[in-house]
């Protein structure tokens, strides 16, 4: 059984009561018909799952995999609900896939895990977007999604501030560096990493025992890169008075950082 989508009034009447029909029929009867008529409900009523689906597109899943997650809390729904409640299956069925839809995203679709309160405001605020943007003709501020859900514009900010937690960038996308290299290019090893910092905290101590020239020579040859005839023009000397000065740089930092290590005999 197949119905199009209509949001026409006697159209959604219609389904809503041929689907309590449905339901209420399931319960008299023993599988497998009992399941074939749950299914046709799920049938029946997958526009409504499909539509809520819709509205967490744009997060970073994809968007097959955010229906059949909605789907799944249709199905869970059609087999939870009882006929004697006193409400309509949607009522029920609304509620159970849109909490199956923000648990997959707080327990699946997070790349950095943020704290429980803020991945669950993330979907709270998801939810209520689409509407606030409809009704107040503009995207919501922090202020106005704040005071839709009863919380702090703080709150909002905090979580709309994790959006992008729910992707990530592809190695091979450019690094943005002037040679074109891709991001797994730029990124350096682990261990260089490590190394690096190693280095930072071994050099720190000696490098500010020198004046201020001097850590300017430092500081243009080993982080800028300028050959030595830049470096002159830089501070107006000679190309042979910048290698002497780098020359005395480097003696005077390599005594400092030996001082006191045994040396090979």
């Amino acid at each position: 059984m197949t119905i199009a989508p209509d949001d026409s009034g006697p159209v959604r009447q219609r389904i809503a009561d041929t689907t309590q029909e449905l339901l209420i029929e399931a319960e008299r009867v023993p599988d497998p018909r009992h399941q074939e008529l749950l299914d046709e409900v799920v049938i029946l009523n997958a526009p409504v799952a499909r539509s809520m689906a819709a509205r967490y597109r744009r997060k970073g899943v994809d968007a097959d995999d955010l229906e059949q997650v909605a789907y799944l809390g249709l199905v869970k729904a059609a087999n939870g609900y009882r006929s004697a409640a006193a409400t309509a299956f949607l009522a029920y069925a609304v509620p159970t896939i849109r909490g199956e839809l923000k648990r997959y995203f707080r327990d699946c679709a997070w790349t950095v895990r943020p704290p429980r309160r803020v991945q669950e405001m993330q979907g709270n605020i998801a939810a209520a977007e689409p509407e606030l943007t409809q009704r107040l003709g503009h995207l919501p501020t922090n202020q106005e999604t704040a005071q839709a859900l009863g919380t702090a514009a703080t709150e909002v900010a905090e979580a709309a501030s994790v959006r992008g937690c729910f992707t990530t960038l592809s190695l091979d996308a450019p690094s943005g560096l002037d040679n074109g290299a891709s991001l797994m290019e730029a990124v350096p090893a682990a261990e260089d990493g490590y190394e690096l910092v190693e280095n930072v905290q071994t050099l720190n101590p000696v490098v500010e025992g020198l004046d201020d020239r001097d850590r300017r020579i430092l500081e243009l040859r080993f982080c800028s890169g300028f050959t030595q005839e830049e470096i002159g023009n830089e501070l107006g000397v000679s190309q042979m008075q910048v290698s002497r000065l780098l020359r005395g740089i480097l003696e005077r930092l390599r005594a400092e950082l030996t001082q006191g290590v045994p040396q090979p005999t």
